[in-house]
């Protein structure tokens, strides 16, 4: 049984969750949204992506969505590039704008076309995330937005060397423009600080949350799902969760398992996800005699929390993370970790957990780690409570939507934003702004 949160973790939870330089006190918070209650109005928010598909961040805008509630919030989603028809199909999402439809080829800069939209469906708060929606955050400015609102999720894979002089450029004016900038953790708020010549003071964090009832321990999923996937009783079982794309490096992964196998390890390894790179992974499968029966692809999968269940010790060899949903999901799960100290990755697992963290490629030490992780059981399972609660205490979903909550009905308030219950039913904007 894995102990529940203290009053004491309560405190370090408000402390961590957010740390905005502008903080609107919480009765006045409260005010707005018992304001917006009486009166049965709704903000409306527009969500602004680079693309729309199976992915951390747009997972995230998924939670948020579904946290807030349409009580109070009216969202939307909105896509500068490209929408995966079968993403928006399997989680059954509705008015969903696309400017890749009926766009021209090449054609990479949607600025006038964003602000159409925005002044045809007239947002109350405009949240851009990342490089390809900060266009928005000039548009929403062009069409009158009252709110705007830019977080980072993440690097981009091409720029994690560094970003050219006109992105920096671009970068700093949108984050000026910006009521708020904020990122996901305090390693990304350095980053994005330097490249867009920002003061890291000038840049919030709020961290991701995770669903821990969701995501738990079960030993019914465990049992169900090995004997699905057809894995021997005592063998164990390293597993990750991801697109399969370059920079997440599962190929390092499946070099350790083959380190163990020659050591006479038992091992297998559970991967969930698909991309770009699945035949040159599977091909590296198919080329090692030690590893042809023992990696399991699932593909992308609605049954993460089962998968989950089903690993031994998950495994993230990533070169580069901004903050990892499935790190966050299996240390609820609790299963003890194994990440490269890269990102937000030490921010989620603890720098005081060394056993936990490796430099990335690093196959001889990535080794090391899982072979003392798989012959001590008793290790494995204080590193699973403890990171469990790490989870409760630091990364609940509850507090994640609680910050974003604050954050929008602050904006808004500091905004003047009250509108009407005419408009929100004919989406005629009357928006009183100081």
């Amino acid at each position: 049984m894995f102990p529940t949160v203290s009053r004491v973790n309560q405190t370090k939870i408000d402390t961590m969750q957010m740390e905005l330089q502008e903080h609107t006190p919480a009765f006045e918070v409260g005010l707005a949204h018992s304001t917006l209650l009486i009166r049965g109005e709704r903000l409306r928010i527009m969500h602004v992506v680079n693309y729309l598909r199976r992915g951390g961040t747009e997972f995230g805008i998924l939670k948020l969505i579904d946290g807030l509630g349409s009580e109070q919030f009216e969202q939307r989603l909105c896509s500068t590039r490209q929408v995966d028809p079968e993403f928006v199909e399997a989680y059954r999402l509705k008015e969903i704008l696309s400017l890749a439809a009926g766009s021209r080829r090449g054609l990479q800069f949607p600025l006038f076309r964003l602000r159409k939209i925005f002044q045809q469906y007239r947002p109350h708060i405009v949240h851009t995330r990342n490089w390809g929606g900060l266009e928005a955050v000039l548009a929403a400015r062009l069409a009158g937005v009252p709110v705007v609102i830019h977080s980072e999720h993440g690097y981009e894979v091409g720029n994690l060397a560094g970003v050219p002089f006109r992105q920096r450029a671009f970068r700093r004016m949108a984050y000026s423009m910006a009521d708020h900038v904020f990122t996901v953790t305090r390693d990304l708020r350095e980053y994005h600080a330097r490249q867009g010549w920002t003061k890291p003071g000038q840049i919030g964090v709020i961290y991701n949350g995770v669903d821990i009832k969701r995501y738990s321990p079960s030993a019914q999923y465990r049992e169900f799902m090995r004997r699905e996937l057809g894995f021997p009783k005592h063998r164990l079982v390293l597993g990750s969760v991801g697109r399969l794309v370059p920079i997440k490096d599962f190929g390092t992964m499946f070099k350790v398992a083959e380190n163990l196998s020659r050591r006479n390890i038992d091992v297998h390894v559970l991967l969930v996800g698909k991309g770009p790179e699945l035949e040159r992974l599977q091909r590296q499968v198919n080329e090692s005699l030690l590893l042809r029966d023992r990696v399991t692809f699932v593909g992308a999968s609605d049954h993460v929390p089962e998968l989950l269940n089903a690993m031994d010790i998950f495994v993230l060899p990533s070169l580069g993370e901004g903050m990892s949903n499935t790190l966050l999901e299996a240390m609820a799960t609790g299963l003890p970790l194994v990440a490269t100290r890269v990102g937000g990755n030490p921010e989620v697992v603890g720098e005081g957990q060394p056993d936990c963290l490796f430099a990335p490629e690093d196959v001889r030490g990535l080794s090391e780690r899982v072979e003392r992780l798989a012959a001590d059981p008793a290790m494995r399972l204080r590193l699973a409570a403890a990171g469990r609660q790490r989870a409760i205490d630091l990364f609940s979903l509850e507090g994640m939507i609680r910050s974003y909550r604050e954050l929008y009905l602050s904006a808004a308030l500091k905004r003047g934003i009250l509108p009407s219950r005419e408009e929100s039913t004919t989406g005629v904007s009357k928006q009183r702004i100081a």
